[in-house]
């Protein structure tokens, strides 16, 4: 069992001894703290924090840290306030036990709803200070060192949340070595039978070769020594969690996985990585495609290594990454590295490691701050918990890092929030590009834009990115609030010229009344509720004067469609009605009002409820276009469809879709056309009359079919 003497030596190595003296007498008061208590393996719980500070040893955590890891259960599990650890030990180890105290009880596997609550909780404490996540993944890795104490259901929960949230945290804090552990470990909690499968299947077909590694490695060793390149060598295996989870994502087998054994060589300059890449190109046949340079565009959580795939002297598959000794350190360590650079006064790649790390935390809280739910927060960090990267250049060379996946959308709002919200299209490789194009590796884009432009609700299709989607969400809420409010004044104003008056002639106490009633804060919020649908304009004018007199009611005019409501209006496809046609409104709770066909039959439905049935008619300037389905029936001859599709290719109307539903000497197709108005509608049916072949056209509804 280890002690606190023992951490003391390892401590000596690298603080100060005031320093040291400092982490022991955390030890002693959290001794002191816990006397009595115990784990559930039957240890006295004090042996907890102190493994705890050991991991946190082995990553060269400074004072502060390692004082909070001691005592990261005092204020959760004892009767110590955070104000007694601060006076003993300062406010900032009171400000970290605090932190990490916060994220103690996580149940992620409970609803979804407090998972992304927790989350949410879990990114602020990042914010305040990054090494609470530090204590708290080391805290969580010696809990899974000692989960076989634990029942099973419960062994499963903890696996589980380590899965789908620590281990992906330290990964994208660069901690490699802690997140293998991780994964290893619950891996073999949640799927124990596959972890025992899938090792023996790797020990019997690469568990034999400890012999031909060895020789493989003096092999390497002796030729880099011919060059005089100095460099250490080591050979590995891939963690078995990293194989499951490219077997199952790629549907590959094993024998297909190109990277179970590995060799990394470790060197002292970075000129020397592309010497040594050099040589092992010569020594073994490279496997296309198979090389990634990450030192000139590391990854985004600051990894910096060349990697490349070689077939072995047996045959088999191998890579080979190839770093500098301060490479190996971040790629090992992460953020941690940080710290075991800054003791030794050193700073470099970890500090850009560092800064890469605040970055992310920061962007975190960024989408925290626009997300108007916690489960919103939650989805739109999934894709930065788990990045694929590619790696892409401004026009100017910058390089901008997005998720596997992304879009121009993506690096639209990852150069600038102001550019993604009025980019309107882009170039990808200089030529002009669509906004959903994936993203490759090595592209260069370049995002026009335009003052009056915003973003499109399209936009949440395709976009990947945390920062892009809470962007266009937070934007398109505000948007929608200020059209709902513009869209309920509309519907208000109509509804009082029943009564023979205007939203600005009412009297305030009337109104106070009605938002009283509906427990509203301001004629907005009643205005907006109009408009998404919540409340019936006609309802809500009714209550304002309830002793109006009936008889004296006159009949309020048409509400007219002008294409400026947005997704507040929207069209029935049961009936597809397009500007000309009679049409009835319905308003709908959170939909605002949906246009129907004065002659569709499900608008009879609506009719038990006359107060939310609203007279429509088109405005004169309306230039929104409509779907509209045809169904063209022909004499299926050579050419016929082309035929019909030419027909109408000269004309500005656009055929979204053709689709052949009946085959015969007579066939049957249904073309799905955009159309801005009656009369354009006219004259395609008369365009495709007009083709030979053509037996009849007739506009389709959903209802008819």
């Amino acid at each position: 069992m280890s002690t606190i003497e023992q951490l003391a030596e390892t401590l000596s190595q690298y603080l100060p001894q005031e320093q040291v003296a400092t982490v022991k007498r955390a030890y002693y008061y959290a001794e002191q703290a816990h006397d009595g208590q115990k784990r559930k393996s039957g240890e006295h719980y004090v042996t907890h924090p102190l493994a705890v500070a050991f991991i946190l040893a082995d990553l060269r955590m400074d004072c502060d840290g390692l004082t909070a890891a001691l005592l990261h259960d005092v204020i959760e599990d004892t009767g110590i306030s955070r104000e007694s650890l601060a006076e003993q030990f300062g406010e900032g180890v009171a400000g970290l036990v605090d932190g990490v105290s916060k994220l103690t009880h996580l149940e992620f596997n409970s609803q979804l709803e407090k998972q992304a609550h927790n989350f949410q909780k879990m990114a602020m404490a990042m914010a305040d200070d990054i090494r609470v996540i530090m204590v708290k993944l080391a805290d969580r890795l010696h809990n899974m060192r000692t989960l076989d104490a634990m029942p099973g259901h419960k062994k499963r929960r903890i696996a589980r949340e380590t899965l789908d949230i620590y281990a992906p945290i330290a990964n994208r804090l660069g901690m490699y070595d802690v997140k293998v552990d991780l994964e290893s470990l619950a891996f073999e909690a949640y799927y124990p039978m596959r972890s025992r499968m899938l090792k023996r299947a790797i020990n019997k077909r690469y568990g034999q070769r400890e012999k031909a590694m060895q020789k493989l490695e003096d092999f390497i060793r002796s030729e880099l020594a011919a060059d005089y390149i100095d460099s250490s060598i080591s050979i590995r295996e891939k963690h078995t969690y990293s194989i499951y989870q490219k077997m199952k994502k790629k549907r590959r087998s094993l024998e297909e996985i190109m990277d179970v054994m590995g060799v990394r060589i470790v060197t002292d300059r970075q000129d020397s990585c592309y010497r040594i890449l050099g040589v092992i190109h010569a020594l073994f046949k490279p496997i296309e495609g198979r090389f990634k340079d990450y030192i000139a565009v590391p990854k985004s959580n600051g990894y910096q290594s060349l990697h490349t795939t070689v077939v072995g002297n047996n045959g088999l598959p191998l890579e080979v990454q190839i770093r500098t000794q301060e490479m190996d350190v971040v790629a090992i360590n992460g953020i941690a590295a940080h710290w075991s650079y800054k003791s030794n006064g050193q700073s470099g790649i970890s500090q850009t490691n560092h800064e890469r790390a605040t970055k992310w935390v920061k962007s975190l809280l960024e989408i925290q701050e626009k997300a108007h739910n916690p489960m919103e927060f939650i989805d739109n960090v999934k894709s930065d918990l788990f990045p694929d990267e590619v790696y892409v250049f401004t026009p100017k060379g910058q390089i901008i890092e997005l998720p596997s996946g992304a879009t121009p959308v993506d690096f639209a709002y990852g150069v600038h929030t102001e550019i993604g919200n009025t980019c309107i299209s882009c170039r990808i490789n200089r030529r002009l590009a669509p906004l959903s194009t994936q993203l490759e590796s090595g592209q260069t884009v370049e995002i026009i834009t335009a003052k009056s432009a915003q973003p499109n609700v399209a936009w949440l299709s395709f976009a990947i990115t945390g920062k892009a989607r809470t962007n266009i969400r937070h934007y398109l809420k505000s948007k929608q609030r200020e059209n709902a409010i513009s869209f309920g004044y509309r519907l208000l104003t109509r509804s009082l010229n029943a009564f023979r008056t205007t939203v600005e002639e009412l009297a305030q106490d009337s109104v106070q009344v009605v938002l009283d009633h509906y427990q509203l804060e301001n004629m907005d919020d009643l205005l907006e509720s109009i408009g998404k649908g919540r409340l019936v304009g006609y309802v809500v004018a009714r209550q304002l004067f309830p002793n109006f007199n009936e008889e004296e009611l006159i009949t309020p005019k048409s509400f007219k469609v002008n294409g400026s409501e947005g997704m507040l209006i929207s069209y029935a496809k049961c009936c597809s009605p397009i500007p000309g046609d009679p049409i009835v409104g319905y308003v709908q709770v959170e939909k605002g009002i949906i246009i129907h066909h004065q002659n569709c039959p499900n608008i009879q439905d609506h009719l038990a409820a006359p107060e939310r049935y609203i007279r429509m008619t088109w405005s004169k300037e309306i230039e929104e276009e409509l779907n509209v389905s045809l169904i063209v029936s022909y004499v299926n001859e050579r050419g016929a469809v082309a035929k019909i599709a030419s027909s109408i290719t000269d004309t500005d109307f656009q055929v979204s879709n053709l689709d052949i539903i009946e085959r015969g000497k007579i066939s049957r197709l249904r073309l799905n056309i955009a159309i801005s108005s009656r009369v354009g509608l006219a004259d395609v049916m008369r365009r495709i009359k007009a083709v030979r072949c053509v037996e009849k056209v007739t506009r389709e509804t959903l209802v008819g079919r």
